[in-house]
């Protein structure tokens, strides 16, 4: 598996309107085939900063998702409504692999 990290630089007075799109990605990105973790919209600290993240098999998976994401009407829709509105003002995409499995078992604090 590999891991699809989004950073968004936004336009902070915008943050509804990304809120928005990123509720319709938890739709269309599941429905297209790759196992969505999350969209973040900031919250404290920056207000500029919001990220997606999401996981496909490899990258053939990924450019077969990313077909049927453009084909897919809410899919279209959402990008539509981005350029249209404006609120994205930069978005860079990062590939990672999980380096860290297997996890050991946590510790419980009291």
């Amino acid at each position: 598996m590999i891991t699809c990290f989004i950073r968004y630089h936004i336009d902070p007075t915008k943050r509804a309107a990304f809120e928005d799109y990123a509720r319709n990605w938890g739709q269309a990105i599941p429905r297209c085939g790759a196992d969505l973790i999350g969209y973040f919209a900031p919250h404290e600290g920056s207000t500029t900063l919001a990220y997606g993240v999401y996981s496909v098999e490899n990258l053939a998976a990924y450019e077969a998702y990313r077909a049927r994401l453009a084909a897919d009407p809410l899919g279209r829709e959402n990008y539509e409504f981005a350029m249209r509105e404006k609120f994205i003002l930069r978005e860079d995409r990062t590939f990672l692999k999980l380096a860290s499995a297997p996890h050991g078992e946590g510790e419980t604090f009291k």
